[in-house]
């Protein structure tokens, strides 16, 4: 039965209006990419996934590369090291950036297990708590490994010889990060988290809890935007709010004409719908999506939307892959076209796709579309050029087009 009020859509339609929530709808800007567009298409996906996997680039810069085509990444980290920070990093979707105005609501529903384990530890934990307070409010940022020598041979020993070692500081400084007390500024090279007091990351500082509902109201009503139409289970998703609590803050947003809701043919169940989501009648974009890409956070969407069934293997045994390690699905206008399991051979300086897969319902261009977009990425991580291996039911097409486009016959190896 369809809720009073409620409006009607196809699945087609449904589609397009999630794309165009996530910028994906439209060819990309024929210009270089900007700070003001890299700010603007930050500000528009809420926030971006962190993950230390390093096979093409860091996965919190692939988004903007689908967005925008080659960018100079050096303009995303700005808004996160460059006072006053227009991103900061916190627990979200996992570990993510995410908007400066987001932090206190999401500190709010802030849940770790470990946590209550800190403290339920008592005095000493709480010792060293307020020891690497101290010590970063008397210093520049440091990593957990430099907090962990300042106060490695100051506190009590322990079975490993020594003070507070880099495991309790990391820990310690984990549970401090979690509660808000502390921020980074940065990471460095190696991808280590430069901790100092949540003050100098954020001036506002988030002291001051939210009521946690309408924290939730918020956090719920801005993943809607960015999503554009979602089940109450893809709203909790996008932050990783409670399932219960983002159904009732997404209840209480339709109450009061802040959402809508929506009936989706071929989609079963109730949807939420942004009153300000795009409608476009047709779509026209092409992107690959990395696997942290929030247009890919909840699989169950993903294949309700797209009948795209998408697993990340990263953690599955080589054996038992199915299309690979590192696999980025291709979305062809409206659809999710292929999937390729791409890896940066930065010492041959070529971009290897070690597996290329067509959907059933790919369309005839998908090689020719995908070759050029392989490209594109190629060229932003400064690579020199494309390498297919015969792997997936779309290798040999691709190769193919891979080789047309350099002009030889070296777009695939045997």
């Amino acid at each position: 039965m369809t809720p009073a009020g409620s409006a009607r859509m196809t699945l087609s339609q449904a589609r397009r209006i999630a794309l165009a929530a996530q910028g994906l709808h439209r060819e990309r800007p024929a210009g270089p990419a900007t700070a003001g567009s890299v700010g603007r298409t930050f500000a528009r996906l809420e926030l971006l996934q962190i993950d230390a996997v390093n096979v093409l680039t860091r996965a919190h810069y692939l988004p903007l590369f689908s967005r925008l085509g080659p960018y100079d990444t050096a303009l995303l980290d700005r808004l996160a090291e460059v006072a006053p920070r227009r991103m900061v990093e916190y627990w979200a979707h996992e570990a993510s950036f995410v908007r400066p105005g987001h932090f206190a609501d999401l500190r709010a529903w802030q849940r770790r297990r470990w946590m209550g384990e800190w403290a339920a530890e008592g005095p000493l934990q709480r010792a060293l708590g307020d020891a690497i307070l101290a010590l970063l409010e008397a210093s520049a940022p440091l990593t957990a490994r430099q907090v962990a020598e300042h106060l490695g041979h100051a506190g009590p020993r322990d079975g490993s010889g020594w003070g507070w070692n880099w495991n309790h500081a990391k820990r310690a400084l984990e549970i401090l990060f979690a509660a808000g007390e502390v921020g980074s500024v940065g990471r460095t090279s190696q991808f280590e988290r430069r901790y100092a007091p949540i003050g100098r990351v954020l001036p506002a500082g988030g002291d001051t809890l939210p009521d946690p509902d309408e924290a939730a109201e918020r956090l719920v009503l801005a993943a809607s935007a960015a999503l554009g139409i979602a089940s109450a289970r893809c709203l909790a998703d996008y932050f990783r709010l409670p399932v219960r609590a983002a159904t009732a803050a997404a209840d209480r947003l339709v109450s009061r004409g802040d959402l809508e809701t929506a009936t989706v043919e071929g989609w079963p169940g109730p949807r939420y719908l942004h009153p300000a989501a795009a409608r476009p009648r047709r779509a026209a974009g092409r992107a690959l999506l990395g696997p942290f890409d929030s247009m890919v956070f909840e699989r169950r969407r993903l294949q309700d939307l797209f009948g795209f069934r998408y697993r990340l293997e990263i953690y599955v045994p080589a054996a038992q892959r199915v299309h690979g390690y590192y696999v980025l699905p291709f979305l062809l206008r409206d659809r999710m076209a292929a999937r390729v399991d791409l890896r940066a051979d930065r010492g041959a300086g070529r971009l290897e796709v070690r597996g290329a897969f067509a959907e059933p319902d790919a369309e005839p261009d998908t090689a020719v579309e995908l070759a050029a977009e392989l490209g594109l990425m190629a060229e932003w991580l400064g690579l020199d050029g494309v390498v297919v291996q015969p792997n997936g039911n779309l290798a040999a097409a691709l190769a193919a087009a891979a080789a047309t486009r350099s002009g030889t016959n070296a777009g695939h190896r045997s």
